[in-house]
């Protein structure tokens, strides 16, 4: 696996997607999530007891910078055949925004807006961030070991 993983980031190009799928996204779940502030200046802020939760924002924003950017390898060898790949494809996306759905107090506030509805849904984000996260997590490994056992099959490629 490590193999492959050489063999698609062997290219600048692929090495560039990546940071820029990583950075925004990791900084953009951290101000989300309030562990980054820009207002009056940049602060960063890691309260007691949110550690898991920052990690698990690290895990997600690499996982996806990783993932995304062999799915785009892929899609790049094998142009001809879309049907197969578009399962990895839409993983790599659903585990992406599962991480991103607990946005903290910007989208609480949004929410809330909406009444009960509101309130309830801003419970069940308060109350499952962690475990929404994990899933996030999951769906983007199990992800990971499609796309590289596709490139092993489907480009011959054999490390």
């Amino acid at each position: 696996m490590t193999n492959t993983i050489t063999f698609v980031f062997s290219n600048p190009k692929y090495v560039a997607l990546s940071f820029a799928i990583f950075v925004p996204m990791l900084f953009g779940l951290l101000i989300l999530s309030e562990y980054v502030f820009l207002e009056p200046y940049v602060v960063s802020h890691l309260p007691t007891g949110t550690e898991f939760g920052f990690a698990l924002i690290v895990i997600i924003s690499a996982l996806s910078a990783l993932v995304l950017p062999m799915n785009v390898f892929r899609i790049n060898v094998l142009k001809s055949s879309t049907r197969k790949m578009g399962g990895s494809v839409i993983g790599s996306f659903v585990g992406a925004a599962a991480g991103a759905c607990s946005c903290g107090p910007i989208g609480f506030a949004v929410i809330s807006t909406f009444g009960s509805v509101g309130a309830t849904a801003t419970a069940f984000l308060t109350n499952y961030e962690i475990p929404l996260r994990l899933i996030a997590i999951g769906v983007l490994v199990i992800t990971y070991f499609t796309t590289v056992k596709s490139l092993k099959t489907e480009c011959k490629f054999d490390p």
